[in-house]
């Protein structure tokens, strides 16, 4: 509906006079400009007819109310004969299969001029750039700790969640912690940038692969041998002797869904090497939701792996805790949110993303938490708003 704000321009009113005298928000008028989505809950001929009133008392003509119409139902306005009632139907099933679409906002910068609108100096949801910045809840902390447990003691340990749900910042805070305690603790990552569960998609991580990021980590002043079975009795031999040094060993494997069976198998005889009682490496994977599909004990093929390793998944955060998360996250730049976000923008956010997809299921997730905060914030200064309030994050697309 470009023409409309064309037509606003003319008569010198700005979209704000417009909702006010429509009656709705500021955001939807913006939607009904930009995108021209028309809000459901509000009859759509009876909305423009309040639009064609304001405009026609601030001095537009015929030409403009009918051309705006025209824009606002091109097919209908064309059409020879009224909607058949097929017509009606395959439209109410259209809106319901809209309705039924995942709600997810898509990763966004936050714009400088969003930035400027709300005094912001720095972005709540850059990267983290310590541990203080991760909010964290208790089923965070189960998981912390659980891996700390691992990375100090012992233990194969599995860490399963959605994208976004933070476990990339938990084994960030987790070397971090190692670091800063002074633990005699050797943190062994394979690459496995571009790796995927089968040759045909990808490259697979093997256990030829994961014995060298061993030998690099304990010896790496050794040469890892090319024969398999002298490599993984050199790999033996260096974790038994670096154990004897006082040193620790832990393998982190991110991405581990990507993982083969064939690999995953492999894990329960690195798991196995020990001296006397001691096991010498302790073992994290972190891995998307595949990863306990292919962890279950159902699955015959890694029934000896399943019954060895603990598995424990990152849950959303809990609907009360998501206003205490972007207390801390905005604090972190110096920023109320009180200043930024009202409680009805709060609320709205969580009623959003509470019940996102089709299988309407909870997305509280961090990263999916800050996509929409911050598609919102960009929507609340492009249209003038002082404040993200519920409208404006319901009527973010």
């Amino acid at each position: 509906m470009q023409h409309l704000k064309e037509v606003l321009s003319t008569v010198k009113k700005n979209q704000r006079d417009l909702a006010r005298a429509a009656e709705v928000s500021p955001a939807t008028i913006a939607q009904i400009i930009n995108h021209g989505h028309w809000p459901k809950s509000i009859d759509k001929a009876r909305l423009f007819g309040r639009i064609a009133d304001f405009l026609y008392e601030h001095g537009a003509n015929d030409g403009d109310i009918a051309a705006l119409e025209e824009e606002m139902e091109p097919r209908r306005a064309n059409a020879e004969a009224p909607a058949t009632p097929t017509e009606a139907v395959n439209d109410q099933v259209n809106e319901n299969d809209q309705e039924c679409e995942p709600m997810l906002m898509a990763k966004q910068p936050l714009l400088p001029e969003t930035k400027r609108a709300f005094q912001l100096y720095a972005n709540p949801f850059d990267d983290l750039r310590s541990a203080d910045d991760m909010y964290v809840t208790p089923d965070m902390l189960y998981v912390r700790e659980s891996m700390y447990q691992v990375a100090k003691n012992d233990g194969f340990l599995a860490v399963i969640g959605e994208s976004g749900s933070g476990k990339s910042s938990l084994r960030q805070a987790l070397t971090e912690r190692l670091k800063k305690e002074g633990m005699p603790v050797i943190v062994i990552r394979p690459f496995v940038l571009g790796s995927e569960d089968n040759d045909v998609k990808g490259k697979t991580l093997k256990s030829s692969h994961i014995a060298q990021a061993i030998m690099k980590r304990v010896a790496p002043l050794e040469k890892t041998k090319s024969s398999p079975e002298e490599r993984f009795g050199q790999v033996y031999e260096a974790l038994k002797a670096s154990y004897a040094s006082g040193q620790r060993h832990l393998l982190i494997i991110e991405e581990a869904h990507s993982l083969s069976i064939p690999t995953l198998k492999h894990l329960k005889r690195y798991r196995e090497l020990e001296d006397g009682f001691t096991k010498l490496i302790s073992i994290i994977l972190i891995g998307q939701p595949e990863l306990a599909m292919k962890l279950s004990p159902r699955n015959a093929d890694v029934r000896e792996v399943a019954q060895r390793i603990e598995i424990t998944k990152l849950e959303p955060l809990p609907v009360n805790l998501v206003e205490a998360h972007l207390v801390h996250r905005f604090s972190r730049a110096e920023k109320n949110l009180s200043d930024v976000i009202d409680s009805t923008g709060v609320q709205a956010l969580i009623e959003r993303l509470s019940t996102s997809g089709r299988d309407k299921t909870s997305q509280l997730y961090p990263l999916a938490i800050a996509n929409l905060v911050t598609a919102a914030m960009n929507f609340a200064a492009q249209i003038g708003e002082p404040l993200v309030t519920g409208d404006v994050v319901r009527e973010v697309v």
